[in-house]
């Protein structure tokens, strides 16, 4: 456990101005940036709204390039709903010095793997989508790569689904 990490460590993210909205747009939010799609339940998501998203080593998008996180909410909404810049990549082994508590990796890594080492994804704000990506199949397995342009003119997961293997 890192008992260093308190409640107002450097991983809060709490932000002082109203989060970027789909249509703000700079120079690191390219229309071409490459992004990965991923399924997050509630305690991820609220992980996510706090700066960070934790994938196990093993997984391949820990190596995989890309600029945006974007965000499957499998509850309430089941629909891609925002996504975030990715602004740093941290390796971090269980109870040593990172951003994760030992409470976050109880909630987000426990549940699916039994790793030791995790890549610390830091986001920058959340971005709401303008129009969601409704599910219209059976959600989103694994990590969907795509385009900014593609996430965001996509209305279904069958749409953008077909973008992520074009």
């Amino acid at each position: 456990m890192n008992a260093d990490r308190s409640d107002d460590g450097p991983c809060e993210h709490t932000p002082t101005e109203e989060p970027p909205s789909e249509h703000d747009t700079t120079e690191a939010q390219s229309r071409e940036g490459r992004v990965c799609v991923v399924a997050v339940q509630e305690d991820t998501f609220e992980r996510c709204r706090n700066g960070f998203y934790p994938a196990p080593r093993s997984y391949d998008r820990t190596r995989e390039p890309f600029d945006f996180l974007a965000l499957y909410r499998t509850a309430p909404v089941s629909a891609v709903t925002q996504y975030a810049p990715v602004t740093d990549r941290i390796e971090q082994t269980r109870g040593g010095p990172g951003p994760m508590s030992e409470a976050d990796w109880a909630a987000t890594v426990d549940p699916f793997s039994d790793e030791r080492v995790v890549v610390v994804f830091e986001l920058g704000d959340l971005v709401p989508l303008a129009t969601p990506v409704r599910n219209d199949q059976t959600g989103v397995r694994g990590a969907w790569y795509c385009t900014l342009d593609d996430l965001r003119e996509a209305g279904t997961l069958s749409e953008l689904s077909a973008a992520a293997q074009a």
